[in-house]
């Protein structure tokens, strides 16, 4: 079920007033009834995976917890094993049989074909996947005791707000919620709403109109040039910003309405100015996982600089081929790593020259250079292969046919969407509230503040978004792009 879809219009303010009107008791049965129906609402018979990762997970903490020594170490492996196991087969498998097919070819060896699966990724694997291994992780750490109610467990992993793009939330922030009594509480309603109304402006205004020209030209890039391929690549980086974060506040926000608190995934990233910012403001659920069951585990900095960057570099590796079986992205997260250990690296050549020359560390210099480098980046996360973002890479700057007849907009015109002026101004507008929204948010919570408003200056705001999504926002219900992941 998509937030942006007229079922989930019907389905969220359902599910959220039997919740409150329902005794305490009976709270976590309709939220874990109410989370199969969401997820099914995709593939059905795919809630049979989720099933046996929960009771796997559930078993292996609870006998993790009472177990000694190596018995831990082997219940701990037998839940990591089950869950990475359905990752690999669903998600990993044909590439890996594409892959070591390609290879022995290469090397003119006799190979066995090995059958392909028919298989369609489950939504949102590779999410509930993680947050899984985190419960079994965070038990045999001794953060966290083993939860010996299966229904509440099973909701951890289910919770519809955050299951299928996360945040990937730790059992220690979501059990104790789920323990906890929620009351109604109409300022937090209020919040909830609010940040859900933002994270649909964010999606439909904004992320889904701009997938339109990206969509166009990024499909058939080798159709275009110069301009429509540099303009793609920036609304690219602006769609995927939009369409991820708004779904994220549309987790929070329905959440906060029970009464739940999710952790923030996103905080204003395109304001970072080095590499290292952007990692603790994007996606940040995601960086905090590999930072802290992989990197640190790998040691970390704690150890020799060849070895440091070495840990990096893989995570970061580990992190694009997370994201998607494919190239393009194990390539996107080679060149993060890039980035970082290239930052390493010449970290003393960089201070020697700021001293000499104080205006590279003006800080609109490091956010604009920190930007670049995310959305060079972005090419390779987008492109549908290596072939195509090579040639994107290629010929972003090509000027032949840009700049033909004098005008600097004639390499859009065989772009076969915004040919309206209407839409151009409509997504001129959303940005300029989005870029307004996100500065003020530097100096003061937007969000606090348009609570502190007087009462008719608060509801026009409110109306004000409202018609915006109704009149201004694209109703296909175009899936968050996450979701694939």
């Amino acid at each position: 079920m998509l937030f942006n879809s007229l079922q989930f219009l019907v389905f969220f303010p359902l599910v959220t007033i039997v919740f409150f009107v329902l005794p305490h008791r009976f709270r976590w049965l309709l939220l874990l009834v109410a989370s199969c129906g969401f997820y099914m609402a995709f593939i059905p018979v795919y809630i049979l995976i989720l099933l046996f990762t929960i009771v796997i997970d559930y078993c292996a903490g609870i006998l993790i917890e009472d177990a000694q020594g190596v018995q831990r170490r082997f219940y701990l492996a037998m839940s990591l094993v089950a869950n990475i196991g359905v990752l690999a087969v669903f998600k990993y498998y044909n590439f890996f049989i594409d892959n070591v097919n390609a290879l022995l070819d290469a090397l003119h060896v006799t190979r066995y074909e090995l059958p392909y699966l028919s298989l369609i990724l489950p939504i949102g694997l590779s999410f509930h996947t993680f947050q899984a291994m985190s419960y079994t992780i965070e038990v045999y750490r001794g953060n966290y005791p083993a939860e010996r109610h299966l229904g509440l467990y099973a909701l951890y992993v289910m919770f519809y707000p955050q299951l299928v793009a996360g945040p990937i939330e730790r059992p220690q922030n979501m059990l104790p919620q789920f323990h906890r009594r929620q009351y109604f509480n109409y300022d937090r309603v209020v919040s909830g709403l609010r940040l859900m109304a933002w994270g649909l402006f964010k999606k439909m205004v904004i992320a889904d109109r701009l997938a339109l020209l990206v969509n166009d030209v990024y499909n058939t890039p080798t159709d275009y040039r110069g301009l429509p391929l540099l303009v793609a690549t920036v609304f690219f980086s602006v769609q995927i910003y939009c369409d991820f974060s708004g779904y994220s506040d549309i987790a929070l926000g329905s959440a906060r309405v029970m009464g739940f608190e999710l952790m923030p995934n996103f905080n204003r990233p395109y304001f970072s100015r080095s590499i290292q910012e952007f990692w603790s403001r994007w996606h940040i659920s995601l960086s905090t996982w590999f930072r802290d069951y992989l990197y640190i585990p790998l040691g970390g900095s704690r150890v020799a600089l060849p070895r440091a960057c070495f840990n990096l570099f893989f995570v970061f590796l580990v992190s694009g081929l997370w994201h998607g079986a494919s190239w393009t992205f194990i390539i996107w997260g080679a060149l993060h790593g890039v980035y970082l250990v290239v930052r390493i690296l010449t970290r003393n050549g960089r201070n020697r020259l700021i001293k000499r020359l104080p205006l590279l560390s003006n800080a609109v210099l490091n956010v604009a250079l920190t930007y670049a480098l995310v959305t060079f980046a972005w090419v390779f996360f987008r492109a549908n292969t290596v072939h195509d973002a090579l040639y994107v890479v290629g010929h972003l700057f090509d000027a032949s046919q840009t700049l033909r007849a004098g005008t600097l907009f004639h390499g859009l015109s065989s772009v076969k969407v915004f040919y309206q002026r209407y839409e151009w101004l409509t997504l001129a507008w959303a940005l300029l509230v989005l870029g307004v929204v996100e500065s003020a948010q530097l100096r003061v919570a937007v969000g606090n503040w348009v609570a502190r408003q007087q009462t008719p200056v608060r509801w026009a705001l409110y109306y004000g978004i409202v018609l915006f999504i109704a009149l201004l926002g694209t109703f296909e219900h175009v899936q968050f792009i996450y979701f694939q992941f």
